[in-house]
Formats: C-alpha cells, sequence, structure tokens
C-alpha cells in the first residue's frame, strides 16, 4: 500500500511563501507520476504539478513561474515550493502517486491520496 503525508500548509499574507512536503512510502523505484492537486471548497480537484522518476516536471498554468515541484529520493519526499501566494491559491492540497508507462506525466488516473495540507492566502 502506498502511503502519503502531507504537511507543511498554513495561513500567509499574498505574496508569501511556503513549502509544502509529502512523505511517500509503499512504493518501489520505477516509472512513476507524482503529483501535487489542489481542491478549493466548492469546486473541483484540479492538478497544479507532476513529476517523475528522471525529473521532468510540469505545471498548471495557473502556478507556473510561482510553483516549484521537486523530489528527494533518499528521503521519499516529495515537495512543492509555492512562492508569491495569491488568494486563489488558497486550497488543500494533496499529493499523490501512479505507476504508469506514458512517457509523460498528466493528472489523470491517480488514485492514492494524502490527508492534506491546507493553505489559505489573505
Amino acid at each position: 500500500h502506498v502511503q502519503l503525508v502531507e504537511s507543511g500548509g498554513g495561513s500567509v499574507r499574498a505574496g508569501g511563501s511556503l513549502r509544502l512536503s509529502c512523505a511517500a512510502s509503499g512504493y518501489t523505484y520505477s516509472s512513476y507520476c507524482m503529483g501535487w492537486f489542489r481542491q478549493a471548497p466548492g469546486k473541483q480537484r484540479e492538478g497544479v504539478a507532476t513529476i517523475d522518476r528522471d525529473g521532468t516536471t510540469t505545471y498548471a498554468d495557473s502556478v507556473k513561474g510561482r510553483f516549484t515541484i521537486s523530489k528527494d529520493n533518499a528521503k521519499r519526499t516529495l515537495y512543492l515550493q509555492l512562492d508569491n501566494l495569491k488568494s486563489a491559491d488558497t486550497a488543500m492540497y494533496y499529493c499523490s502517486i501512479k505507476f504508469t508507462l506514458r512517457p509523460a506525466c498528466d493528472y489523470e488516473r491517480y488514485t492514492n491520496w494524502g490527508q492534506g495540507t491546507q493553505v489559505t492566502v489573505s
């Protein structure tokens, strides 16, 4: 079983920064996509960023240039650096992982989720 635990959320002023972490366990080194998603109250969950085993990243247009996804393989931890936060970034942030043979990561068919960490920007 894949276990994912998000942390690092909080309440910050617009323009501030946060660094989210996702501790992952229960998977082996293989072809995978790891992603950050977010869901605001009353809205559907949306993809934020992905990273594959080799470090190739994708970003939603709404966060490109402000957020950075990264990972530490030794620590089995996924990160999301959120800079220049805006009120529209307020949401519950989740991480997930999927194993895929597709050549590029996308935001579809993720089934394992952490408990989420709240980001509130005022």
